[in-house]
């Protein structure tokens, strides 16, 4: 790694730095970089020369970091001065990842994005070469992967060098995220620019940063769920968590079982298919992103079950509140040796379609009442011993649990970590007894104050953070099924996602916390309003598992305002409107 130093030493060798004689009279506005902000300034013929664009001017006009997103967590040290691009002229060079196919993606989506950023183009610019070195081209994402990179920029005479350094595949991709950042579109003078120099280094602090989707109360086409995963990508989030069943729809093929989705998708276009899926994990593993599928079990099942009824209980209940918390309602009945038959074809036929690093089982919401409507599961408990009570059907609830990881384990193997939300049974003394935690990852969605987190981390279990009362993306909006706001309300800011600190939920017991997912549950939520929902607070979600600031969310608020902007310029992203344009104009006049 070449040396701050050295970097500079290099830098001055530029001879084709970005300099603002193309200004035309078609715009009356520029900024100028005082004491490291931005300031708006009417263009003269006096300060025609010096103008900047205000992409440009904020790329490196701030000491620290300009405007990346996630905020760099190592060293970061740029040369205020930029360089032309030709767009059409980007070089990759690399031993590491020559047969690599996933490389060949992110290669291809990395040129068409600075394509993209291009409007007016004047001809010119060097052109950009981009050396990659990595110790191994490894594509396992799972938690054991290291995701770090470097990245050294210099200018010559010639062309833009850009040296790129990685253990594997995952930390180059980031790195390019991280270059894609520091090449703008400079709209004064009809130009791509790159810093003329730059030295990063950069690692997250936290191993899961993803979102939790469901796509069964409403479907989702290939193409949103590409869109969104793309989304992930640019703010370096790693994990999108596919809820791809419930009770309200089963639209995952399942070809041993094709009852499922005959009974239970909303319609025949509204199918996962197995080719579907395979396509979404390799598009996304091509963007960093690990997909960890889920099928909610023993509750949260319904339609599609219409052929297993006496494999169930309580389907279609109602009125349903006295047996689940939405309709359809429906659980599995664990007393049937044939339930675990068809859990273990499931669970083959989404191991072969997601290959994943990790599986979620579900395990939520356990209505006590809807398994106490079988008068056969009632005779079979007391048979066992098992009082007709809470502690009674808790033990009937780990019964299934054993059951079931058998079955997972006799296709997928032993070692695939499980992940469960938290419950009854992640909670002593039930937890220790039938949840390995060695084993079992517990995703806790209770609020971020709930001692309850304590409780699970003393238990030793490692935990990812959902709490609802910061990541759940859902909340604050109408109810569904009854007058005013729904349950999880109030909406949550990206501030309050930005500064849910999860060191203090930790405490002592921070490194078994190993990341954070914001939810999309998807009850009023399809794919023409999916985008506002989840952007640009995703993006507050990734810098808090990225970076883990410890500043408050307005000093990232300058940052944030311009990414916000980056991902529809560049992502294609319908993120929400935070601010009126002109507070990003003008920096600081909007704040209180």
């Amino acid at each position: 790694m070449l040396t701050t130093k050295l970097l500079f030493s290099f830098a001055v060798l530029v001879l084709q730095v970005y300099f603002a004689s193309a200004i035309d009279d078609s715009h009356a506005w520029g900024y100028e970089c005082i004491n490291s902000r931005c300031e708006k300034i009417q263009i003269t013929p006096a300060n025609k020369e010096t103008i900047l664009d205000l992409r440009v001017c904020r790329l490196y006009c701030y000491d620290d970091i300009g405007t990346l997103w996630p905020k760099p967590t190592r060293n970061v040290t740029f040369l205020k001065s930029v360089t032309g691009v030709n767009p059409n002229y980007i070089k990759f060079t690399t031993e590491s990842f020559k047969n690599n196919e996933f490389f060949e993606v992110a290669k291809e989506r990395f040129i068409a994005m600075q394509k993209n950023k291009v409007k007016n183009y004047t001809l010119g610019g060097l052109d950009l070469n981009i050396a990659i070195t990595a110790e191994n081209d490894d594509m396992e994402l799972n938690y054991d992967v290291y995701e770090g990179y470097s990245i050294t920029i210099i200018s010559n005479t010639n062309a833009i060098e850009v040296m790129i350094s990685s253990k594997n595949f995952f930390g180059a991709r980031h790195a390019l995220e991280t270059l894609s950042q520091v090449i703008v579109y400079d709209e004064l003078n009809t130009k791509l620019v790159v810093l003329a120099a730059a030295n990063i280094q950069d690692e997250p602090k936290f191993k899961h940063r993803g979102i939790s989707m469901d796509t069964s109360r409403n479907f989702y086409p290939v193409n949103i769920i590409k869109k969104t995963i793309d989304g992930l990508a640019m703010a370096k989030l790693n994990s999108f968590h596919w809820h791809i069943t419930d009770s309200q729809a089963f639209p995952m093929e399942v070809k041993s079982h094709p009852d499922f989705t005959k009974y239970g998708a909303y319609s025949k276009s509204k199918i996962y298919t197995a080719d579907d899926i395979k396509d979404v994990v390799k598009f996304a593993k091509s963007r960093g992103v690990r997909v960890i599928p889920e099928l909610d079990a023993p509750a949260h099942i319904g339609e599609g079950w219409q052929k297993k009824l006496d494999l169930t209980t309580c389907v279609n209940y109602m009125p349903y509140l006295d047996y689940c918390w939405q309709p359809p309602c429906g659980h599995m009945n664990p007393i049937k040796d044939e339930l675990y038959d068809v859990l273990e074809d499931i669970y083959r036929e989404m191991l072969e379609s997601f290959t994943p690093p990790v599986f979620h089982m579900g395990g939520d919401e356990i209505f006590f009442s809807c398994w106490n409507t079988s008068k056969p599961l009632q005779d079979w408990m007391l048979n066992k011993n098992l009082t007709l009570d809470h502690d009674g059907f808790l033990e009937l609830w780990g019964y299934y649990q054993t059951n079931a990881l058998k079955r997972m384990d006799k296709v997928g193997g032993s070692k695939l970590p499980i992940m469960l939300w938290t419950s009854e049974l992640t909670e002593e003394p039930f937890a220790s007894k039938f949840l390995d935690k060695d084993r079992y990852v517990i995703q806790i969605w209770t609020t971020g104050d709930d001692p309850k987190i304590q409780r699970v981390l003393n238990s030793g279990y490692k935990v990812i953070i959902s709490n609802y009362d910061a990541f759940y993306l859902d909340c604050g909006f109408g109810s569904w099924a009854y007058d005013g706001l729904i349950w999880c309300s109030p909406y949550n800011e990206w501030q309050k996602v930005y500064d849910n600190d999860l060191n203090g939920m930790g405490g002592e017991r921070i490194d078994q916390i190993l990341g954070g997912s914001a939810t999309i549950w998807s009850e009023s939520i399809d794919e023409h309003n999916l985008d506002s929902k989840i952007w640009p607070r995703a993006s507050a979600l990734a810098e808090r598992l990225w970076t883990n600031p410890k500043e408050h969310w307005r000093n990232a608020e300058p940052r944030f305002l311009m990414h916000q902007m980056y991902l529809k310029s560049s992502g294609g992203l319908a993120s929400e409107v935070l601010q009126p344009e002109w507070c990003v104009h003008n920096e600081g006049l909007c704040q209180l």
